[in-house]
Order: structure tokens, then sequence, then C-alpha cells
């Protein structure tokens, strides 16, 4: 029977990685440098997972530098970009995914518990949940799961599965709402079901991985957990 819901943050919350795009060119701008991150370059980044990692990815790739340079230029960088979207959240830039909201409600008043699994950074993650729910965030997720958290970020499952340690529930109780390639392989290889829903960053991926795909964040609902919790396994 299922008992919880792993949510994914950034496209799966909230539409957030233009936010984050505009994030990072500030902070190269605030730096000094001449990199400009389009949306078009962006969506090929965002095939790396984690923020640090996909710079160190467009420096070795686009913007050439000894590799002792990069490794501390990169964080430094993320920092930056951290503050500034976490100061965009926190000023009420992103809202929820229309259909997040309701879902959410319905799913804590229904008795699920509801869980975070995300490559994300911690502040990033608390800021929206603190602007979409107010100080409630905290009653309604019992477990976050960072990337920092982890060894190996999405498509490895380790972000998963330290969320299904910290619930103490096995994979079979749980299932997750993803938004990306990268994520429903992490999710997966943590053996759970998934319920993709296409962002506008991740629009064409390919989400065959997932038990079920919506289009957008409508659909969800508890009659979908009711019918995905007594089919289960992936789609085909």
């Amino acid at each position: 029977m299922m008992s919880a819901i792993i949510f994914d943050v950034d496209g799966t919350l909230a539409e957030t990685e233009e936010q984050h795009r505009l994030a990072f060119n500030a902070a190269f701008e605030q730096a000094g440098l001449t990199w400009r991150w389009d949306a078009a370059l962006y969506r090929d980044l965002l095939q790396v997972t984690g923020g640090k990692e996909r710079l160190l990815h467009f420096i070795a790739t686009r913007a050439p530098m000894p590799q002792a340079e990069a490794e501390a230029l990169a964080p430094k960088l993320h920092a930056a970009k951290t503050r500034i979207y976490t100061e965009a959240v926190a000023a009420g830039a992103i809202p929820l995914r229309p259909g997040i909201a309701p879902f959410v409600e319905a799913a804590a008043a229904a008795g699920l518990t509801l869980a975070i699994a995300t490559t994300t950074s911690l502040p990033n993650i608390t800021t929206l949940l603190a602007s979409a729910f107010g100080a409630r965030w905290e009653r309604l997720f019992a477990v976050i799961a960072a990337g920092d958290m982890v060894p190996h970020k999405k498509p490895a499952p380790d972000v998963y599965q330290l969320a299904l340690e910290k619930l103490g529930l096995p994979a079979e109780a749980c299932v997750a709402i993803e938004d990306s390639r990268n994520g429903v392989a992490s999710a997966r290889g943590a053996g759970l079901k998934v319920i993709a829903v296409r962002s506008l960053y991740t629009s064409g991926d390919d989400l065959a991985g997932a038990t079920r795909v919506l289009p957008d964040c409508l659909g969800l609902d508890l009659a979908l957990l009711a019918e995905i919790d007594r089919a289960g396994g992936p789609s085909t």
C-alpha cells in the first residue's frame, strides 16, 4: 500500500530552471566574466546534474582553464548564484506549478508522508518551500534528501535511496514525482514507481522508464496514485 510521495524539486514542484539560468548569468556578470548561458545552451547543460558539476562541465568544454583554477572558481560562482537565486525565490519570483499545491494538500490530508529527493542544494529547497507554503512546509515535508548529502547525484539512485532510508520505508510503498530523464532513471534505480510530469526544460526528454507520463502537473491527484498503487510497474 502506498505510504509516501517523494518529490523532485527543479522542474517538478516549480519551473525553477529559468530562474537558475538567470542567476548563473548574474553571477558570471558579478564576477566580471563574459559568459552567458542562453536557453538552448542551458537545456544541454542540464544533462549534467548539480550546479557545481554543471559549471565544471561548462568550463571543461566551453571555457577551458587549468583544472586547479576551475575547481577553485566553480564553488565561488555557485555560491554567488545560489544567493542570487534564493533571494529571487524568497521575493516570490517562482510560484509552484499549477496543480502542485492542491496535490500536496490532498496527499497530506489523506495521511501520505511527503518527502523531497533532489540534486539541488538545501538552501534552494527550503527557500522555495517556505515561499510556497510558509512555516507549514516543515510539517508538510517530513524528509529532505539533497544532492550534497550523497556521493553521486542523479541519474545515480543515491538521493532516492537516502530518502527511503530517512523515511524508513521500502521502495514499494512510495512513488516518485519527476520531470526529467535523469530523475526518472534515479528513482527507477532505487526501485520506485515514477510519475513523470513534463516541464519547460525537459519537454523533449525520453521518459519511457516512468510508470506514468503526464503533460503537466494538473493530472496529479489521489485517484492517479490509487491506480498506480494497484497496477505498479513501469509503462511500456
